[in-house]
Formats: C-alpha cells, structure tokens, sequence
C-alpha cells in the first residue's frame, strides 16, 4: 500500500519534534526554537488538511524518509537548530509543495 501525504508528514514531523527537542537544549534560544517549530509544524500541518489522503509515489516518500534518517543523526542542540529550518523545506520540496 503506497503511503499517503498524510502519513509520510506524520513521520516528518516526529522528527521535526525530536528536533525541537534536541534544540531547546540550547537556553538562549528556547524562544526562537519553539517559535520556529511552531511554524513548520502549522505549515506541515496546512499540507496535511489539503492533500492528506493523496497517495504519494514511492520516490517522493523515500526523499522523505533519508531526510529523515539525515536528522537523526544530529546530536549536537546547534546543529538541530539549523535543521530545525531546513529539514521542513526539505520535505515540503521532496513531496512536491512549496517551502
């Protein structure tokens, strides 16, 4: 069964919280980090509303999916600070929408 916008989302933005996560480790920018995550995750959400049930081609979704496996590789609270605005636009990209 070929995964759906919704559920390749859903998995971006598991890894979007275990960004956020892992970037509020970093006192001086709780603010920003949480703001920043707030909005990719409402943007992420907005795709989810509009084309959820939309099947997904099996490329689009792997993108996704190494996206993925690239961000859990960051341990470092800086470094997730700076995918914590790049990983979304990834995403948004990979399956087809604008940043």
């Amino acid at each position: 069964m070929p995964d759906t916008v919704r559920s390749t989302l859903d998995r971006a933005l598991d890894a979007l919280d275990g960004l956020q996560q892992l970037g509020e480790d970093v006192e001086d920018e709780w603010t920003y980090v949480t703001d920043l995550g707030a909005a990719w995750r409402s943007r992420l959400e907005e795709v989810v509303a509009a084309r959820g049930d939309e099947d997904l081609p099996a490329t689009r979704s792997a993108a996704v999916d190494r996206a993925i496996d690239e961000v859990a590789l960051i341990s470092d609270p800086h470094r997730a600070i700076d995918w914590l605005s790049t990983f979304p636009q990834v995403v948004l990209v990979a399956i087809g929408e604008r940043p």
